[in-house]
């Protein structure tokens, strides 16, 4: 039950209004500086370089803080604000390098390569499966086939979806297809992702790589076009999903 009420209450949803108060600096400089470091790949003092040449003097750490507080906040409103998806899914994880250990970030398109939902996990596993399923569906609502590879765990995952949809009366069943190799559109979604987060060098910890990597995926909608307009630039449009 906890599956379907969720879905109704996300799609519900239009996005949240972010909070910028208490921070010392103009929201437009902390979009900026966001925006910048998800989207491209560089270094925290890369972006600093950038800001000082632009006449504001910040330091690393600090913008460290921004893309930490403010990317998930952001990805929430890009989640609820994303044009409609097909209900035809292709679910895979690709592997980022937390603390020198790998972990997991499980992702979903749909036919067309539109992005649907990602989830950091620090494990491969049933639980792992289930939760993101369970988080994918409530954003993007019930879909009618997933294509996912080989993984047990990730099999196990969308029939323990199917029982809770059977026994809540959805009437219908997620057909699930199973293929040793996934096709190119998500082959090439993970690279992008990966590309972005290689000069960081691996992360210090889950939860900064988790918001990382959720700003990193807005940047990456934006680039595939899912919201309806909203300015001009990919940074206006960043910029208008964190009003």
């Amino acid at each position: 039950m906890v599956l379907i009420s969720r879905e109704k209450q996300v799609r519900g949803l239009s996005g949240m209004i972010i909070d910028f108060k208490g921070v010392h600096y103009p929201k437009p400089v902390i979009v900026f500086a966001v925006f910048f470091y998800v989207r491209y790949a560089v270094f925290y003092r890369d972006i600093e370089e950038i800001m000082t040449e632009r006449g504001v003097t910040v330091d690393h750490a600090t913008l460290n803080r921004w893309v930490v507080k403010f990317s998930p906040l952001i990805a929430a409103n890009a989640k609820a604000r994303k044009r409609a998806t097909a209900n035809s899914w292709k679910m895979d994880e690709t592997s980022i390098k937390v603390r020198g250990k790998w972990t997991y970030l499980y992702r979903a398109v749909d036919r067309d390569g539109q992005t649907l939902d990602f989830m950091l996990s620090e494990r491969r596993n049933l639980a792992a499966a289930r939760r993101f399923f369970n988080q994918a569906i409530a954003a993007n609502g019930v879909p009618d086939r997933v294509v996912i590879d080989k993984s047990g765990a990730n099999l196990a995952g969308l029939m323990a979806v199917n029982v809770i949809l059977k026994f809540t009366g959805m009437g219908r069943l997620v057909t699930i297809q199973q293929v040793k190799y996934l096709n190119n559109i998500l082959e090439q979604d993970h690279r992008f992702i990966k590309r972005i987060t290689a000069p960081m060098m691996g992360f210090k910890a889950i939860h900064s790589a988790a918001a990382t990597i959720a700003g990193i995926e807005v940047a990456h909608m934006i680039r595939k076009d899912q919201f309806a307009a909203n300015g001009t630039t990919p940074f206006q449009k960043f910029a208008a999903l964190a009003a």
